[in-house]
């Protein structure tokens, strides 16, 4: 029985690689009819690691390509595998002491708000003190500010249960890098010379992992830690959930109703995250293709229901699916990575991205600017080795300067045996184009309508670290080369 389904995996392998060789897919477009007005930006969200920090080989070219992206809505997170860059006060106070220290929290947060200047972002530290939380005993951290805490993250009850202890941990914190400074819980004033504007600040990083934390003790944290940030600025917009996945529709059903918070506080925005991964260990790239799309779209599905929910009971509230991205395997393992992988996860990243905006998100965020080997390497849209964008970087940027929020959807339709090209023509502020999306590891023609003076630029698997490559239109059937993620612009 075995050996049948193998044989017939083989067959359908091999068919579908045939229909994609000689398949045409025929794209049709009518300007006249609009289908939606985008919301959606396109960025990337940013993870505090050692491979980012000013000592770091790529650390030079890592905020250059950032700086050159122009993105909002960056997502910044100082996370807990390195306490020592994730947490301001390591140790509780004590009569006579407190443990404030920014030494390895300050460096990045400036090299991200150099590279961002001029655009907003989005700021989550999102790692508590451990020793606000009820635990066996101390929890211990790295003295290395590189060494990795994985178990950081004890305790599933706070020790103060008023959140007096978590909201003023969060109020310092917040007020060191807005207001200059801080006092501290013995009175003494601790100066940071720091006032940087913080347009959105998001409550937490995936509680439904981290900490393990039900959805009534996360509100009463949120409600908590905004209703002291927002004395120190106003104008800040909150975030809240960050899930790492959609499992209890409860999450939703309750942060988002009005009534589960104290009065003054209502959330302002909303954020979760996709990560396709292998359905197995032994899976290859030809699989790959297959699974990572299947799995965006059932994640597309959950989505639906979840703007459904928030459209009932908070439709003001603005939703970022703030990491978007590819795992294959846990940190801790190693192994090869394909170098057409970068492609694929750029091209499926490029398609959630397109779906988003349909669904009227406002902010689709790839993750992340730097992965490498025990920190998410499949997930870097730099090359850790050599400090080069790769094509996951090289897509975002492609969308990012070719589409945005106020660009007009219009019908099309996009006819192929294969069905794996992905076309939407679009009217931008620059005019009009057309996003074509290869979701195959073969080669795909594509039959556009007649127009006169078209250029095509494409991320696709020769271009690899390379921007995109751009071409003349002459004719109307053009190739996408395999994981080809494509604009044609339309200059008449």
């Amino acid at each position: 029985m075995n050996r049948l389904f193998v044989f017939a995996g083989a067959l359908a392998l091999v068919h579908s690689t045939l229909v994609a060789q000689t398949d045409t897919s025929k794209v049709t477009i009518n300007w006249d009819k609009q289908l939606i007005v985008s919301k959606t930006t396109a960025t990337l969200q940013l993870v505090e690691n050692p491979m980012v920090r000013p000592n770091s080989p790529i650390h030079k070219n890592t905020f250059k390509a950032l700086k050159e992206l122009g993105a909002d809505y960056v997502r910044y997170v100082p996370w807990f595998p390195y306490p020592k860059m994730a947490v301001a006060e390591l140790e509780p106070p004590t009569a006579t002491k407190t443990y404030w220290d920014f030494t390895y929290l300050d460096s990045t947060m400036a090299a991200l708000m150099e590279a961002t200047k001029g655009h907003s972002t989005v700021i989550n530290f999102s790692t508590t003190p451990a020793w606000m939380w009820k635990t066996a005993k101390p929890v211990k951290y790295p003295d290395d500010p590189y060494g990795l805490g994985w178990d950081y993250n004890q305790g599933t009850e706070l020790r103060d249960t008023t959140m007096k202890e978590l909201a003023g941990y969060f109020a310092r914190l917040f007020s060191w890098y807005t207001k200059g400074g801080f006092t501290d819980e013995l009175g003494v004033y601790h100066k940071s010379g720091h006032y940087y504007d913080i347009p959105y600040w998001e409550v937490l990083n995936e509680p439904d992992l981290e900490h393990h934390i039900p959805v009534q003790l996360y509100t009463k944290m949120y409600d908590a830690i905004v209703g002291e940030l927002k004395k120190i600025s106003s104008q800040t917009k909150f975030i809240g959930l960050s899930l790492a996945y959609i499992r209890e529709p409860e999450y939703f059903e309750y942060f988002l109703n009005p009534n589960n918070h104290k009065p003054g506080i209502q959330p302002e925005g909303i954020s979760y995250h996709h990560y396709s991964r292998p359905s197995w260990p032994q899976q290859t790239i030809e699989n790959y293709q297959y699974t990572f799309f299947e799995q965006a779209e059932s994640f597309l599905d959950k989505l639906r229901y979840i703007e459904s929910i928030r459209k009932r009971l908070a439709p003001q509230v603005f939703t970022t699916i703030n990491e978007i991205g590819v795992i294959l395997r846990s940190p801790r393992e190693s192994g090869p990575i394909p170098d057409d992988y970068w492609n694929l996860a750029g091209a499926m990243y490029a398609y959630i991205f397109l779906e988003l905006i349909k669904l009227g998100i406002e902010v689709a965020g790839e993750s992340q600017l730097v992965g490498y080997p025990t920190q998410f390497p499949d997930v870097s849209m730099m090359n850790w080795e050599n400090g080069n964008p790769n094509a996951r970087y090289w897509v975002l940027r492609l969308l990012k300067e070719n589409f945005g929020a106020g660009d007009i959807l219009v019908n099309t339709s996009c006819k192929g045996k294969s069905g794996y090209v992905i076309a939407q023509a679009i009217k931008t502020k620059q005019g009009k184009k057309v996003l074509l999306i290869n979701k195959h590891n073969t080669p795909q023609q594509v039959l556009l309508p007649q127009a006169n003076n078209r250029i095509i630029k494409q991320v696709d698997v020769d271009t690899r670290e390379n921007p995109p490559a751009q071409t003349t239109i002459t004719g109307n059937l053009v190739t996408l080369k395999p994981f080809s993620v494509a604009v044609v612009e339309i200059k008449d």
